[in-house]
């Protein structure tokens, strides 16, 4: 009890052992105790010294800290001390260094003194890191620890909590491979989010804030364990924006789970929790208190929205977090607080960056944040203010650059937005009693002060983005420079303050709105090039030799005048291309302008503007390039450079190629018109063809009900002959006066029934002849569906159709006919059974020649029946004979359209055969180029290769240029 009394605090007399010491028999006695007390008390004791002696202790005691861990897991009282001892021996929090302060004597006292801690704490950093490494240095020692965590005891839960974050910190990619490999490791530690115990929940959220940096897997496995319900739980529970610390680090746990984790921002879009944010910035209309948390929480939760849908995300899913933030209504309560007073100027600011990447690019959003007007009087649209803002100097300068970020992501992909800012430049659009955005770009953009220039310039360069009808509209602009002269245009204003010589700033700001101007409008280079005066200030400024800063100019200049060489439609006699050429031969030198142009892009600030769509800069002076601008320079370096190098008669060529290519096109263009002819003309004949085949399936049933009506008809025929025959046998035996007659009746019955036979074996001939007809249609049916490819008879088609119609009308004419012949046969049989049961008990000779007369006639009128049904059969015949010959007529129609179409195919491989041609001239004369730049570097000249300019540019959008200028 006497050692631990010393090592506890208490006094015992004679030499005092030294910390190493101590340390070592409190190791021991943890080694060889059998008593828990015992090694309770020595851990005990070895955590008091942790602090002060960390170096001797983590050396010494941590196996043995590690195996108490192991072996004594039914006392949470030694487990909590062990997992301190470790905590303070592997933490590197400044405030858990009590040692940093040491006594110095001072004018004979003693004073606390901080001496400088920067080595002191990197050796802490350092020793740190070496204990963690020995105790990860077996996994099975991590997964112990995540093992303790699920005790609910305080004691060990919390001290375990503490201990895990340390080691994150120390070795944070070696646990968290640990963590991740290791049987329920991620679900472990989100159970920390659920404890009722609040600081064990802090810690727990600090813990979660190391596993996931940058470790994607991890970050996926908490989002599915249910992280951002739980998250945004607690942020409600803490009171959103105006809870406190605990607040701040549920944001900062959901920034690394969705910044740069597609799938998770996917899953945060899905699980619908983009809603939940919305409350978030209701901050009410007592905006004058702002604590130091409350602007921390509401920075971070713009944040948030931010990584949902930031720039670098792929289209696709910004557009979706766009579409709803817009539903759910979280862009108009941004827009609230952007035009809301007594707000945060960072809070403002950022609010403006977020707003912004919520409508760049969305349509919706965009005519939404049009219609936003800000509380004043008269209201202002939210645009007009916030351009207020930008062209004002006394304005903070992240301001002004949020509310040009904010401008330009209005009008990216908006050409309706861009209408509607060019249309308030216009003569017809002006109101003198408002002021419009076009009058306040007007204004920064010839104010005294550089940046207004600048930024004015790119905003309105951002309104002809890709808009080649806005370009031209700006050209009727007109503007009063002083009273007594006459108005002036706004592409001869911009070139006139250029020529006057102002700051750097101002003139890059103008040079990038002239470039982006006049690039791809062929009227706008007129326009510029009618100015006697631009011509020649351009050529001086790039062949004078001036400063670095100058060189930027020099650059843009040089851009603006290969545009007017590049878009020239040769309609000024005076700079046609050629003579732009000639000029900077004689005046600059083909290389010194190439060399001019490409300082363009090897300008440091150049690399920063291309790398992100937000003008993010350092300083105002910093402030030259606009990140669209860097994609106009990279697409039009490497033409202008080939332009400038090309000979006239190599533009001719080129010229005549283009007329080729284009009269190929044509030709191509006519066919292309011509397939999509036969296409409809195809089609409609394939719909005639399955039309007509579901006429002939009708009229099939039809013919097949009437086979199946004329064999009953037999049948009944066959039984009347029968019971006649029955009925004339009977007669004969029983009347010998009556016989003759009777013969008589029988033989005239003989020839009814011949003559009945006569029409059943016409009618047979009839079906026959419809059986053809019907294989015939078959057979033209199939033969038009095979010629329907490559041929568009029509006409053909029309007339078969109507043979087809005439067959059908045919065909129920027949029916009809023998319809009314199986009711005349049936009326004759009737007649005739009556008179044979007439005949027998009647005497009178001229009552059965009144009968026979009936017969006869009634037997007259079936052969005239008969001769009419053979004149038909005759017509058909014909007409069959005709529709073989037109069927012969499309066969030879097919024949020709073939014939054609081969040849059709046969101009388009010599057509594609002279292109190849006219590209291995092309490819000779880059050869030759090649060849000649060789010479000149033999010759001792400065050549610069495409190559290597690409290669700056760190980007492979001219991936083609670069491949031909190898070859």
């Amino acid at each position: 009890m006497n050692f631990f009394r010393g090592v506890m605090g208490g006094q015992v007399p004679g030499p005092q052992p030294s910390g190493a010491e101590t340390i070592q028999k409190l190791c021991d006695r943890v080694a060889s105790s059998t008593l828990l007390e015992d090694r309770r008390d020595a851990v005990r004791a070895l955590k008091s010294l942790s602090k002060k002696y960390r170096m001797e202790v983590g050396t010494q005691a941590m196996e043995h800290l590690i195996n108490i861990l192991q072996t004594d897991r039914s006392d949470s009282e030694i487990l909590g001390y062990a997992l301190d001892t470790l905590y303070n021996i592997i933490c590197n929090d400044e405030e858990e260094e009590q040692d940093a302060v040491t006594s110095i004597p001072v004018s004979g006292k003693h004073k606390n003194v901080s001496i400088p801690d920067e080595n002191t704490q990197k050796q802490a950093d350092d020793l740190g890191a070496q204990f963690t490494d020995t105790f990860i240095q077996d996994p099975e020692h991590v997964t112990l620890l995540l093992t303790l965590l699920e005790e609910f005891d305080f004691h060990v839960r919390w001290p375990g909590v503490k201990l895990l974050t340390a080691l994150l910190k120390n070795q944070g990619v070696q646990l968290q491979g640990i963590i991740l490999v290791s049987p329920m490791g991620v679900s472990r530690l989100m159970d920390l989010l659920a404890d009722s115990r609040e600081v064990i929940r802090n810690d727990g959220l600090l813990l979660l804030q190391q596993l996931t940096k940058s470790n994607a897997a991890i970050q996926k496995i908490v989002a599915f364990e249910n992280a951002f319900e739980r998250l945004l739980d607690i942020i409600t529970e803490e009171g959103s924006s105006d809870g406190g610390i605990v607040v701040e680090d549920c944001l900062l746990l959901l920034l690394n789970l969705l910044k740069n984790n597609s799938s998770n921002q996917n899953f945060f879009k899905e699980g619908s929790y983009i809603q939940r944010m919305k409350p978030w910035f209701e901050v009410g209309d007592d905006n004058s208190g702002w604590s130091a948390q409350k602007v921390t929480n509401l920075h971070l939760m713009l944040q948030l929205v931010r990584v949902m849908v930031s720039p670098v995300n792929s289209p696709g899913a910004t557009a979706s977090c766009q579409k709803s933030m817009y539903q759910c209504g979280l862009l108009q309560q941004l827009c609230t607080i952007l035009m809301a007073t007594g707000v945060p100027a960072d809070i403002l600011t950022e609010t403006i960056n977020t707003v912004s990447e919520v409508i760049r690019g969305s349509q919706v959003n965009q005519d939404y944040f049009a219609s936003v007007n800000a509380p004043s009087n008269p209201p202002r649209p939210a645009i007009v203010v916030l351009l207020m803002s930008m062209v004002n100097e006394r304005q903070p300068f992240v301001l002004r650059c949020a509310v040009l970020y904010c401008f330009q992501c209005f009008l990216y992909k908006n050409q309706k937005g861009q209408g509607e800012i060019v249309a308030t430049l216009l003569p017809s659009t002006i109101d003198a009693n408002s002021i419009s955005a076009g009058q306040l770009l007007c204004g920064g953009l010839f104010s005294a002060d550089s940046l207004s220039n600048w930024c004015a310039a790119v905003a309105l360069a951002h309104a002809l983005q890709d808009n080649l009808t806005q370009k031209e509209q700006l050209l009727r602009v007109q503007l009063a420079t002083s009273l007594g002269k006459p108005p002036v245009s706004l592409l001869q204003q911009c070139t006139n303050i250029l020529s006057q010589g102002s700051k750097v700033q101002t003139r890059v700001g103008l040079l990038m709105l002239l470039c982006t101007w006049i690039n791809n409008c062929p009227i706008a280079v007129t326009h510029f090039l009618h100015n006697q005066e631009n011509v020649p200030f351009l050529t001086a400024q790039i062949s004078e030799n001036l400063g670095e800063d100058e060189r930027l100019v020099q650059g843009l200049c040089a851009l603006l005048l290969g545009i007017c060489i590049y878009y020239n439609d040769n309609s000024l006699e005076n700079y046609t291309k050629e003579k732009l050429k000639q000029l900077i031969e004689k005046r600059i030198g083909k290389e010194n302008f190439v060399e001019k142009l490409g300082f363009i892009t090897k300008h440091e600030l150049y690399s920063r503007a291309a790398q992100k769509p937000q003008p993010v800069f350092p300083s105002p002076e910093q402030m030259l390039f606009d990140h669209e601008f860097t994609k106009l320079v990279k697409e039009l370096e490497g033409v202008i450079t080939k332009a400038v190098h090309k000979s006239s008669e190599d533009e001719k060529k080129e010229e005549e190629v283009k007329k080729t290519l284009e009269q190929h096109d044509n030709i191509v263009t006519q066919y292309k018109e011509l397939i999509r002819e036969q296409d409809a003309q195809i089609q409609e004949l394939k719909e005639q063809v399955s039309s007509m085949s579901s006429q002939t399936e009708q009229m099939q049933t039809t013919i097949t009900q009437q086979v199946s009506q004329i064999q009953q008809h037999k049948d009944q025929y066959n039984i009347l002959k029968l019971k006649l025959g029955k009925e004339n046998q009977t007669q004969s035996n029983s009347q010998g006066d009556g016989s003759q007659v009777n013969g008589l009746q029988t033989e005239e019955l003989t020839q009814l029934r011949e003559e009945m036979e006569e029409l059943r074996k016409q009618h047979t001939l009839l079906q026959t002849q419809l059986g053809d007809k019907d294989a015939l249609i078959n057979t033209l049916r199939s033969e038009a569906a095979q010629t329907a490819e490559g041929t568009a008879g029509g006409s053909d088609n029309t007339e078969l159709l109507k043979e087809l119609e005439a067959l059908r009308s045919q065909v129920q004419s027949q029916s009809a006919e023998i319809s009314q012949l199986k009711t005349e046969r049936e009326d004759l049989l009737r007649r005739a059974e009556a008179g044979f049961s007439d005949a027998v008990p009647s005497n009178d000779g001229s009552l059965d020649a009144a009968k026979m007369a009936d017969l006869e006639s009634r037997l007259a009128a079936q052969m005239s029946e008969t001769e009419r049904l053979k004149e038909e059969a005759s017509s058909l015949s014909k007409g069959r004979a005709d529709l073989e010959q037109q069927l012969a007529s499309a066969t030879s129609s097919v024949a020709i359209l073939q014939n054609e179409k081969t040849k059709l195919q046969t101009e388009v491989q010599e057509s594609k055969k002279e292109q190849d041609d006219l590209l291995m001239l092309l490819a000779d004369q880059d050869q030759k180029i090649h060849s000649l730049k060789l010479r000149l570097k033999d010759l001792g000249e400065t050549v610069e290769d495409e190559d290597d300019l690409d290669a700056r540019d760190q980007t492979d959008d001219d991936e083609e240029d670069d491949e031909e200028d190898e070859d």
